[in-house]
């Protein structure tokens, strides 16, 4: 039998989405944001391993919408039909080149050009299957870094399934590499992939709420943090990546909209980050800072 799945929908003005992606942030959702409709709304889609309940979430939106001075959105609260997710994930997902990455399912039988990186992930509960924007966006990020020179401490944080983790011991062979997500489940599947693509030894996984494991301030500063979040939690934590970036050394952002790109850049450059590029793929934005 299958994990149900929950899904709840709704639409707010575009620009407090964040405000809201925020609110449920926590849930162990993994929210699918749409684009804007003609009137200024956006639709979101929120799906959740557990019922929480329909009076959780909605004092969750009454909260967000109350700080964004609005009316509590219209939602539909269901229960998905019953679906083995992961087996028809895996059977629709054709392999993918992101630059030198050639990131495939174990049901793929093409091989890889000569000179590709190949990176094996399969769909799982954490997010990053490389498939999405913002997740390419990192890993087109990174391939233009590696091209410029070694990096030698990364710091892959909400590393999802720890595909930017495994991009980056690939690309910088010689790196120490931490990554971290505040998801049990996410950690443990990065560690599952590491060993899946014979980089265990290289990467150290840990659970954390943000920057709060020691092992992070232990093993910094870093000259490259990749951090595929959202939008509000980047902005959060943006001191603390500019404390724990070496001068010198980059960040990579990335899980943010097109109209989300000015309030992160401003806010990571108020903290001392410079904007040196940006990859845009679909609705999605990828930064690239430098400390």
């Amino acid at each position: 039998m299958s994990q149900p799945i929950y899904c709840l929908t709704f639409a707010v003005p575009s620009q407090t989405v964040p405000v809201f992606e925020d609110a449920l942030e926590g849930l162990g959702a993994a929210i699918a944001v749409g684009g804007p409709d003609r009137n200024g709304d956006t639709p979101l889609q929120v799906y959740l391993g557990e019922d929480h309940g329909e009076t959780e979430l909605f004092g969750r939106l009454a909260a967000a919408a109350l700080g964004c001075e609005i009316a509590v959105p219209d939602y539909r609260y269901e229960l998905m039909p019953e679906t083995d997710w992961v087996a028809e994930s895996q059977a629709a997902l054709p392999p993918l080149r992101a630059g030198r990455f050639f990131v495939h399912g174990s049901h793929v039988q093409e091989r890889p050009s000569a000179g590709a990186i190949p990176l094996l992930v399969d769909a799982n509960i954490a997010f990053g299957t490389g498939r999405h924007e913002t997740t390419r966006g990192c890993l087109l990020a990174m391939c233009d870094l590696a091209k410029r020179g070694r990096k030698t401490r990364v710091l892959d944080m909400g590393c999802g399934s720890g595909i930017l983790a495994m991009g980056a011991a690939y690309l910088w062979p010689k790196a120490r590499i931490l990554a971290t997500d505040n998801d049990p489940g996410s950690v443990r599947v990065a560690r599952e992939n590491a060993g899946l693509n014979r980089v265990s030894r290289r990467i150290q996984t840990y659970l954390s709420q943000g920057y709060a494991h020691p092992a992070i301030k232990r093993e910094g500063p870093y000259d490259l943090i990749v951090a595929n979040i959202l939008a509000a939690p980047l902005c959060r934590m943006a001191t603390e990546t500019a404390r724990h970036a070496k001068p010198g050394g980059h960040v990579i952002l990335s899980g943010l909209l097109w109209h989300q790109e000015r309030w992160v850049r401003q806010r990571h450059r108020s903290a001392g980050l410079a904007l040196e590029a940006r990859y845009k793929l679909g609705d999605w934005t990828t930064l690239l800072l430098r400390a």
